[in-house]
């Protein structure tokens, strides 16, 4: 038996849609700039070769469904964002995967958010220095539920869109991705072996803007269970 000088944290997991059992979490990875209307607004154009960046696992705030998620505001900033993105949860890991194998990794799709302390981060790219202060905070990564791969259909097609107080904010389709979720997982293998229980998350739409203390936000991707949290 391995002891431990303290108890170890609870794995993070995020529930699973029609099933008992939870999804660990192992990593999550997320793609910066993979909507080219959200690249413009952020003052870029272009196909650029994708990026990525980290948050770690137990930045996860699971949301179970029809529930409302508590959000706390985090410190050190003066301007959150939101960001409404698609999430790819890893059932299979691997390196080196080929877009054309790359679904078959695949374990199931959510809704997400990518929270994002903006004065922070764009005060790190000023400076040449890392943006984990901007991206990498607790409950930056709020999910929905992971609805299994064989249950989504038309994924390509869907909607994907999020209102503030019900005023809608973001709105696009996952086909305006300039990097489709295939090509991004080979990209991603290239760099990480990946492995079962990584979350991806995808690149957010136009319209990311600011959430205030009371705020709250609604999202969704057609066909996948809905996120709400509210801002404390």
């Amino acid at each position: 038996m391995t002891h431990y000088v303290f108890p170890p944290p609870a794995i993070a997991s995020v529930p699973v849609v029609g099933r008992a059992e939870r999804f660990p979490v192992h990593r999550i990875y997320c793609v910066g700039r993979n909507y080219a209307e959200h690249a413009k607004e952020m003052g870029f154009t272009g196909r650029e070769p994708p990026f990525f960046f980290l948050k770690p696992a137990d930045a996860v705030l699971a949301v179970p469904a029809d529930e409302t998620g508590a959000l706390p505001y985090p410190s050190l900033t003066a301007n959150l964002h939101h960001e409404v993105e698609l999430v790819v949860a890893l059932g299979r890991g691997g390196s080196n995967i080929r877009a054309a194998d790359a679904l078959q990794h695949v374990f199931g799709y959510a809704v997400g958010l990518d929270m994002t302390r903006r004065d922070q981060q764009n005060e790190m790219k000023k400076q040449g220095r890392p943006w984990s202060i901007g991206k990498a905070f607790e409950h930056s990564a709020p999910i929905a539920p992971i609805t299994p791969a064989e249950q989504v259909s038309d994924l390509a097609q869907a909607a994907i869109w999020l209102q503030v107080n019900g005023a809608q904010r973001q709105r696009s389709q996952i086909s305006q991705m300039i990097w489709n979720i295939a090509e991004t997982i080979e990209h991603l293998s290239a760099a990480w072996t990946l492995q079962p229980g990584d979350l991806i998350y995808t690149g957010t739409p136009e319209g990311v803007g600011a959430v205030l203390r009371g705020d709250v936000i609604e999202c969704a991707v057609d066909g996948l269970t809905p996120l709400r949290v509210h801002v404390v």
